[in-house]
């Protein structure tokens, strides 16, 4: 039974476990960085003390989520050298080049000014002090390009020749890896879609504490604030993922095939996108769908009429484009099957949809329901507190679109995924590695949810407002704020 373990299956799921679960920390940590530093501005800017509170408390649930996102993210870049040694050493010279920028510009930077946030409270002047998270939040966005910039290349390679006689991609283009169209839409759609994460834990945390009248003037605005960040990140979301779209439909044309579950070719009317859709087990035969005639044109091209082509043609195209004369074992994949899993790519596509415009929704109702201080009904509070998951849901089923949706390629076009992992390998070691992991994160996610609840139930700390000051923080109360 050991024997027959299959590692590269092993390496695959304990990629992307690991992957997913260090997401969970990434968009919090990103959207909280921003809005922690809109409420200081707030409070630099007006004085008032509830500004103040509020960037307190989420301050220490920003540094708890960063401080988790910073311990899990380290495993993965172990992953590349113990299960992907092949991967590593084919392209390491371009993968790892925005990874080692990610390292060593942003991540220093954002950690040399997380530390002069933390500890910068009674020894810098207050706008100095408001510089120091706004730094903060730029070596945040800096270290997400990077890493996404990486991915990119994974996404649609560019940048590189590759070397006959070494058999390794070379870089040539530092330029055109950080440029990658690729990169370039899939950064501003991650930062709205974490600005719509952290935003619904702030509503959540509101919610908890008006359910029960505490911190009523603190909590309102929290609230507000979180609600129109939500919806604002929405609309961003939506904007900068049309745009994704139409690139990755140049790139990938494949993806978007599977993403509709579209087997021949279809133009006009006929190139519906289907808001839920019930076929066969095999995945080949519609028995029923609801479907809007077009928008799969426009989703795929930006109008109403052009062609957008199927898996089956795009599988013969890639069959003579890869497997063809000429082509090496790293282009072919053993199967000959250039398909995703169909019903992976199809459904994480929509739910990636669904769970932020619920989230949405939620945010709409909620502005609706809380305008001018009205009573509000025990049931919404909940709803309220139960929707902060969603945006983080969208986001981990969308980077499962995004990832599941590349295969059978690593490297599109260049690259297989089963040629990638690492020959020497044995499968029994990747189980007990993931078991281990799976161990390990499982205790770290009670620690951090743990920590996260306690500082959101606590509440704003106490804060002393003085005539001479517009607010000055009692240290002793602090002490343990940080």
């Amino acid at each position: 039974m050991i024997e027959s373990l299959d590692a590269l299956t092993l390496a695959r799921w304990q990629f992307g476990l690991t992957t997913l679960y260090h997401f969970i920390f990434v968009p919090l940590t990103i959207g909280l960085s921003l809005l922690v530093a809109l409420l200081q501005t707030a409070w630099v800017r007006t004085g008032k003390v509830k500004y103040l509170r509020l960037t307190r408390l989420y301050g220490k649930i920003f540094l708890i989520n960063f401080a988790m996102g910073v311990v899990t993210g380290i495993v993965q870049e172990f992953q590349f050298g113990m299960n992907w040694s092949n991967y590593s050493r084919f392209v390491g010279d371009i993968f790892g080049a925005p990874l080692a920028m990610e390292g060593l510009i942003a991540f220093f930077f954002e950690a040399t000014f997380i530390g002069l946030w933390i500890f910068g409270w009674d020894k810098l002047p207050k706008k100095i002090h408001l510089l120091t998270i706004w730094f903060v939040w730029i070596g945040t966005v800096a270290s997400a390009y990077f890493i996404l910039a990486a991915n990119a290349f994974m996404q649609n390679p560019v940048g590189f020749e590759l070397n006959e006689t070494t058999q390794r991609a070379e870089l040539t283009d530092i330029g055109a890896v950080l440029m990658n169209p690729v990169a370039i839409w899939q950064f501003p759609h991650t930062l709205f879609a974490s600005i719509m994460f952290a935003a619904t834990v702030m509503v959540a945390v509101a919610a908890w504490h008006l359910k029960r009248n505490q911190f009523v003037d603190e909590m309102r605005t929290s609230l507000r604030f979180g609600l129109w960040a939500n919806i604002l990140g929405f609309f961003g979301v939506g904007l900068t993922g049309h745009s994704l779209g139409l690139v990755m439909t140049e790139t990938q044309p494949m993806k978007m095939a599977a993403a509709e579950a579209l087997y021949n070719n279809a133009s006009g009317a006929d190139a519906s996108f289907s808001i839920f859709s019930w076929g066969t087990p095999d995945g080949l035969h519609e028995i029923f769908s609801i479907r809007i005639p077009y928008l799969l044109s426009f989703l795929s091209y930006g109008d109403f009429t052009s062609e957008v082509h199927g898996i089956n043609d795009l599988q013969a195209a890639y069959t003579e484009m890869y497997c063809g004369a000429g082509t090496g074992p790293l282009t072919c994949p053993t199967d000959g099957l250039f398909t995703p899993i169909i019903w992976v790519t199809y459904w994480s596509f929509r739910w990636m949809i669904g769970l932020g415009a619920l989230a949405t929704l939620v945010s709409m109702v909620g502005l609706w329901i809380t305008r001018k201080n009205r009573k509000v009904p025990t049931w919404a509070w909940n709803v309220a507190i139960w929707t902060a998951p969603l945006p983080m849901l969208a986001s981990l089923v969308g980077w499962v679109f995004t990832e599941m949706g590349r295969q059978p390629w690593i490297v599109f076009g260049v690259m297989t995924t089963e040629t990638a992992v690492s020959p020497g390998v044995p499968g029994w070691a990747v189980l007990i590695s993931l078991l281990v992991f799976t161990i390990v994160y499982g205790a770290l996610a009670v620690v951090e949810f743990g920590l996260i609840a306690k500082a959101a139930k606590a509440g704003p700390p106490e804060i002393e407002q003085t005539e001479d000051d517009a607010s000055k923080v009692d240290h002793d109360r602090l002490a343990t704020v940080y």
